[in-house]
């Protein structure tokens, strides 16, 4: 079992154990909600929305993190005011600004001469480099996560299956949404630093697609997509320690490859079950559309 224990007795193997879990718990957390308000294509758009904001981060020498978060912050509000003033849809405007902040972000990488290094870090993340106070940044943004989430936990039922009713039952769905958008700049900031603005949100969606498979309560599946996405950081760690891959491209390929598998197993399971049962639920995959809240 060395193979297993060996990688972890390093220090830094160790702090990015526990933040990667961390992210993971983060991203199992939003990633659900994510899944059902149908929001990929925003955590997309943040993951590479943030890139000038690190750029300049990066350049200027201050924190990337905080960076990050400015950048992310100025594309929810430029996505709101696009959205309300130019009266476009909310997917024209995200891939307007999505567009635009990667321009932006690039314009600020080729401007430098040195940043080859820095831009590998940006674009695919140093889940290794992660320090005892980014743990504890990450720990405090598990904490706000999970407090939104309680907070706002029937405004978002009610959002992501009918905003019409939500607004009839006095649940302000404006709010909820803006609340959403919140836990995925959140999400999305937290994860920079493990799995950097490309292979993000792999992370984000993998585990909680894995976990709809599975459960049909909202609670349950993120706890499922936690224990994924835990499973994913460790196995992707010990795949880049062993093999000398990339770390945080390693944690996403495992996240994708659990996907892929729980939707390979749930399959076999129910075609193996739908000729001796009458049941419809066993002959088909609860689908992340139907989870019910939690009582």
């Amino acid at each position: 079992m060395s193979w297993l224990t060996d990688p972890f007795a390093a220090e830094f193997m160790q702090r990015a154990l526990l933040g990667g879990i961390l992210v993971a718990l983060i991203c199992a957390v939003v990633g659900v909600w994510v899944v059902l308000r149908g929001m990929a294509f925003l955590g997309e758009a943040m993951a590479h929305g943030m890139l000038p904001g690190v750029a300049l981060a990066t350049l200027l020498g201050v924190p990337v993190l905080a960076g990050a978060a400015v950048s992310a912050v100025a594309m929810s509000a430029g996505i709101g005011l696009i959205r309300r003033h130019g009266r476009l849809s909310h997917d024209t405007s995200i891939g307007i600004l999505f567009v635009g902040m990667l321009a932006l972000g690039v314009i600020l990488i080729s401007h430098s001469g040195s940043f080859a290094t820095d831009a590998t870090a940006i674009l695919f993340g140093d889940v290794l480099a992660i320090s005892w106070s980014d743990v504890g940044t990450l720990l405090l943004a598990l904490g706000v996560t999970v407090a939104i989430t309680v907070t706002f936990h029937r405004p978002f039922v009610a959002l992501s299956f009918d905003e019409r009713v939500a607004r009839m039952l006095g649940l302000r769905p404006g709010l909820a949404q803006v609340m959403l958008i919140g836990l995925v700049t959140i999400a999305v900031v937290a994860s920079y630093q493990a799995v950097g603005s490309l292979l993000v949100v792999g992370l984000l969606l993998a585990p909680a697609v894995a976990a709809g498979r599975w459960t049909r309560r909202i609670a349950s599946t993120m706890l499922l997509a936690a224990a994924f996405g835990t499973f994913a950081v460790a196995a992707g760690l010990l795949l880049s320690w062993h093999t000398g891959t990339a770390a945080g491209a390693s944690i996403a390929a495992t996240s994708i490859a659990i996907a892929a598998l729980s939707a390979l197993v749930r399959g076999l399971s129910a075609t193996a079950l739908r000729p001796s049962s009458s049941s419809p639920s066993a002959s088909s995959a609860p689908s992340p559309k139907v989870l019910r809240a939690s009582s």
